[in-house]
């Protein structure tokens, strides 16, 4: 019995030794590993942010009339390039009942005044003619005389103004005229002829008969995330892409960054402002979608390297690469990073252009059976 029990373990022992040395031969039978490398190159890194935008005008006034009533003629559309003081509107004045009633009478009792300050007047000038009455007796019935007239033409003029939105000798004031108070381009005309348009008043802004901006100056105008706003700054250099525009980039500074973010759809969004470069002289329609990237940071022809090849110490995560320094044999390097755009990383120190990075992340090629 202990001779069979003893037979059976050095068969397992065998069994276990032969199958060691099957597995060793089979390690030994198999393709060493090899490692690629790479080398530094020299890039252009620019660190950005993106906000999404529009390109709107630096400035957009409203021109609004300061009479109420119905817009007769327009004399101008939407494009039109305007100058101060041009003609935009005639507007034909609906009046008030209750205002034309109150002029009215106004004017009829202005004009019982003047009759009876015209006999006045005309009595004692035939006094005064005889020498009955003195000159400044006289003196004060002339002037209480031209008062009453002046009064009376002051009624007439107003019943004017309020039945017609102007009177004789005030064409070149006339209310109905509605001008352009700034130079530059009709980007809208919101009103036709025939509209009725209410004046601008403490109560009321008014009805807006053309919008008129120098699309000379124009400005970025988008938001960024609460994520971003941390890492920007006033003055820092923009580049503007818009969508209807192809393969053109418009340079912009950025110049305002709101104080207070808003919530849009869960996240905190802050508004910020860019005004474009003034040089470029490539028309670009208000409201038009943009892209900005912001320029964080930016160095030009320097020693980069992919970022992928960057391994990181576990115990104190310092950065290192793997450098080949004979046939398939490497040595850590530790090296000091500058910035990075995700893809490229700035190399400040630690190899050389000519050293050689292993790819220690390479992926293998897929097996085809044959």
């Amino acid at each position: 019995m202990k001779k069979t029990v003893t037979i059976i373990i050095l068969l397992l022992i065998a069994v276990v030794f032969g199958g060691s040395l099957y597995y060793l031969y089979q390690k030994n039978q198999e393709d060493p590993v090899t490692y690629e490398t790479e080398q530094t190159t020299t890039e252009t890194i620019i660190k950005k942010a993106v906000a999404t935008g529009s390109i709107v005008p630096k400035e957009e006034v409203l021109i609004k009339p300061n009479i109420s009533g119905i817009i007769e003629e327009i004399y101008i559309e939407a494009g039109d390039q305007i100058k101060s003081g041009d003609l935009i509107a005639k507007i034909r004045v609906v009046p008030n009942v209750s205002s034309l009633q109150s002029a009215q009478n106004a004017v009829e009792t202005a004009k019982i005044a003047l009759d009876n300050q015209d006999k006045v007047y005309n009595r004692q000038k035939d006094l005064f003619d005889k020498g009955v009455i003195s000159a400044n007796d006289f003196d004060g019935v002339d002037v209480a005389y031209k008062q009453a007239k002046q009064t009376y033409e002051s009624a007439q003029q107003n019943y004017q103004i309020v039945r017609t939105g102007t009177a004789r000798g005030l064409g070149s004031v006339a209310n109905t005229l509605i001008r352009s108070t700034v130079t530059g381009m009709i980007l809208e005309v919101p009103v036709k002829a025939g509209n009725q348009v209410i004046e601008a008043n403490n109560f009321n802004d008014g009805t807006t008969i053309a919008t008129v901006a120098d699309v000379g100056e124009m400005i970025f105008e988008g938001k960024v995330d609460e994520s971003e706003v941390g890492k920007i700054k006033e003055n820092l250099p923009l580049e503007i892409t818009v969508g209807a525009i192809e393969n053109k980039k418009f340079d912009a500074i950025l110049d305002y960054i709101a104080p207070k973010g808003k919530e849009e759809n869960g996240a905190i969004q802050f508004e910020i402002k860019g005004t474009l470069n003034k040089k470029d002289t490539t028309f670009i329609r208000a409201g038009l979608s943009a892209n900005a990237s912001i320029i964080l940071a930016r160095v030009d022809s320097i020693m980069a390297l992919k970022e992928a090849l960057i391994q990181y110490n576990p115990d104190d995560q310092k950065p290192f690469v793997e450098i080949e320094v004979g046939e398939q044999k490497f040595e850590n390097r530790d090296i000091e990073l500058g910035i990075s755009d995700g893809i490229n990383v700035e190399i400040k120190s630690g190899i050389t252009k000519d050293d050689k990075i292993k790819v220690w992340n390479q992926i293998k090629k897929p097996e085809f059976d044959n």
